[in-house]
């Protein structure tokens, strides 16, 4: 197992991912000041968001119908827990987008190789998480 986002588990043999791009971020609103550069104060934690991409071989590498059922997970709008292999829990995330692209047909217009893309942003306010150390001595805000 790769990473389990709900009950899909990334794998060889049902979607395997070959990039995972992270990126987070926070917020430090400015106010202007007369003379000086503006003042900025820490307002809390921004958006962040996963990006898993990969290839799709069916026959060889994966499953079609493993696409078919990330789609159905995002027309339900739900979040789902996002863990890696390792046990790294990086929270709850919604289905943002995918996208994938379909090349190498055979005769019956059967794609030999599928690209996609997932994006997954996250929806949780959860600072008590355990990703790579974060807040794992259980010092909270």
């Amino acid at each position: 197992m790769m990473m389990a986002f709900g009950q899909f588990v990334f794998s060889l043999d049902t979607l395997a991912y070959q990039d995972l791009q992270r990126q987070t971020s926070w917020r430090h609103p400015s106010n202007s000041r007369v003379g000086a550069r503006p003042a900025r104060q820490y307002t809390g934690p921004g958006e962040e968001t996963m990006n898993l991409s990969g290839l799709l071989l069916p026959g060889l590498a994966g499953d079609t119908s493993a696409l078919t059922e990330l789609r159905a997970m995002g027309d339900a709008g739900t979040a789902w827990p996002l863990v890696d292999g390792t046990g790294i829990v990086y929270g709850q995330f919604v289905i943002e987008s995918l996208n994938e692209t379909r090349t190498l047909f055979f005769r019956d217009g059967t794609a030999r190789r599928i690209e996609f893309q997932l994006q997954l942003a996250r929806v949780d306010d959860d600072r008590t998480d355990t990703v790579g150390g974060d807040d794992a001595a259980g010092d909270e805000g």
